[in-house]
């Protein structure tokens, strides 16, 4: 009964430590591909959101007449400032969202790139680096 009982112990530490090792090493070839797959998944929602708010933007631009100044910015798309003919809200949120690295998107009229610019600075934060996501590319 002793040696049965002796026989039926727990993990040993070296048992635990190899399995440890292993998970170790599958999070190493996994977790890159993961995060990399994640950054490349928030440029693309970038892009979308950019090409939603374009689409409303010339929308509000077809009953108006003109898209809103940059001081109406893109709240202009969910409520009336006084534009005659203006017929939203133009998009079905109750804010305008920020982009998915917690930033502002940027709106300009008149635009230096097109009739609006509208862009978001990406994951540095930073303005006119290469990871900038615009309207105009």
């Amino acid at each position: 009964m002793n040696r049965r009982l002796k026989c039926s112990g727990g993990f040993s530490l070296i048992e635990v430590l190899i399995v440890l090792v292993i998970i170790s090493l599958i999070l190493g070839l996994v977790g890159p591909r993961v995060f990399k797959g994640e950054k490349k998944g928030k440029i693309l929602a970038a892009k979308s959101q950019i090409e939603l708010f374009g689409g409303a933007l010339d929308q509000l631009r077809l009953d108006t007449g003109n898209y809103p100044s940059s001081s109406e910015g893109l709240s202009a798309l969910l409520a009336s400032s006084g534009m005659d003919g203006w017929d939203g809200p133009y998009l079905k949120k109750t804010s305008i969202p920020q982009d998915p690295w917690g930033s502002d998107y940027i709106y300009r009229f008149p635009g230096s790139h097109g009739e609006y610019d509208l862009y978001s600075w990406g994951p540095d934060k930073q303005e006119g680096t290469a990871d900038d996501i615009k309207s105009w590319e």
